[in-house]
């Protein structure tokens, strides 16, 4: 039985999900659900990914179609120019990697 890799969330008509199997997040997830290393630049983008679209918070969509990595995330709280915000990361370094100028700390939220 294979896992399910997208879903749609969209009501209108999008391409078949098979025409996405190129895509880097598509291929990211598979290399995720066969538990295969994933490299620092692949953590990155996933960190960026996640954290730049408005739709959710741990979910990359694509073309229409949800590809969900909250199984690898983790959350944390950064205070940055004296506010404290919440983010999603693979891990540390990726958020640090995601975010601009002076952070004052970090803390991971269990």
């Amino acid at each position: 039985m294979e896992t399910i890799v997208a879903y749609k969330f969209v009501n209108w008509e999008v391409p078949a999900l098979e025409s996405l199997r190129n895509s880097r997040v598509y291929q990211l997830r598979l290399q995720l659900d066969r538990v295969e290393f994933i490299n620092r630049e692949d953590k990155n983008w996933i960190t960026q990914n996640v954290n730049c679209n408005t739709y959710f918070k741990s979910i990359i969509p694509l073309q229409g179609y949800c590809f969900d990595f909250s199984y690898v995330l983790k959350r944390f709280w950064a205070k940055q120019y004296g506010q404290i915000s919440e983010y999603r990361s693979t891990d540390e370094t990726a958020l640090i990697k995601y975010l601009y100028g002076r952070i004052d700390s970090i803390v991971e939220i269990s």
